[in-house]
């Protein structure tokens, strides 16, 4: 079972802050929006039409109106840990005759109804789950036959600058552990998805300074959830013993923030077929999944 990354996820902490970030989270979500956007161009050329679509940590609903555009006839469901997440993405949503439904529950124990979904889509979300595995079991589990999942995670070079900038003032885990790209892959064939297809790609984002960085992180609600954390305020010194680590890194007057993404996409069998090995996930570019739909 791979839990070894995120196996300390503190989900009630993960909860509160999405919760406490619904009015900040558009303000700060570009490098999300962005992720989005690269995953619903690769969906324009698939050719599927999906009557049940379910978004997984849909958030405020961006990823939602953007699949609504792409398939207007569909019924989209948004899922997501954070209720206040919920409320506001329901809030924008004035149409009279909303396609849309609401559900407030965990990627790891989806409530939905066995082989009752078309296509499942997460963008940014699975890296927030302790259980990997049990997470592409539930995906598994919830698509039809030949249904298709497609998501997008965070690989462990993530914000792995401001990661080594703490590690110079303690010891204590700052920045969330994120599953290298062939794990996820892995993890995908061991719930018996169909040769699964997965592409890294890292942005890297600049900075003013390294509180910049940390706006951006607590605007979305990104904080750190680890059950491992270190408690209670940190003093002026140790984040300016931080803050000057950071700032050894900085070129062409800004500071780099790395964000290494992780895309997935597979099918689900039409059958029970047997869990194959690794040795037939398929790793090339996102853009190459146009040309082979």
């Amino acid at each position: 079972m791979l839990k070894e990354a995120n196996s300390s996820i503190d989900k009630k902490r993960a909860r509160a802050s999405f919760d406490r970030a619904v009015a900040t989270y558009d303000e700060h979500a570009a490098l999300q929006r962005m992720v989005v956007d690269n995953m619903v161009e690769s969906l324009e050329v698939i050719r599927v039409a999906p009557k049940i679509i379910l978004d997984v940590g849909a958030g405020t609903g961006y990823c939602a109106s953007s699949l609504e555009k792409l398939y207007p006839r569909a019924r989209v469901v948004l899922l997501d840990l954070s209720p206040s997440m919920l409320t506001y993405a329901s809030s924008k949503d004035t149409r009279w005759r909303s396609h849309r439904s609401y559900l407030c529950g965990d990627a790891e124990s989806l409530p939905i109804a066995d082989r009752s979904v078309d296509f499942l889509f997460s963008s940014l979300t699975f890296q927030w789950c302790s259980d990997l595995d049990g997470v592409f079991s539930e995906c598994r589990r919830v698509l039809k036959p030949e249904g298709l999942l497609i998501f997008s995670s965070l690989g462990p070079d993530t914000l792995h600058e401001l990661r080594e900038a703490w590690s110079a003032v303690d010891l204590s885990p700052h920045v969330n552990q994120f599953i290298d790209m062939h794990d996820v892959g892995d993890a995908m064939i061991r719930a018996g998805f169909a040769s699964p297809i997965l592409e890294c790609e890292r942005t890297i984002l600049k900075y003013g300074d390294v509180f910049g960085v940390m706006e951006d992180l607590r605007g979305i609600g990104a904080v750190n959830a680890l059950r491992e954390r270190r408690r209670g305020l940190f003093t002026p010194s140790k984040i300016k013993q931080m803050s000057e680590h950071y700032e050894k890194r900085r070129q062409n007057d800004k500071l780099p923030a790395t964000y290494e993404v992780v895309y997935g996409h597979a099918w689900c069998p039409s059958r029970d077929d047997r869990a194959q090995d690794g040795s037939t996930v398929a790793t090339f570019p996102l853009k190459e999944i146009k040309r082979r739909e």
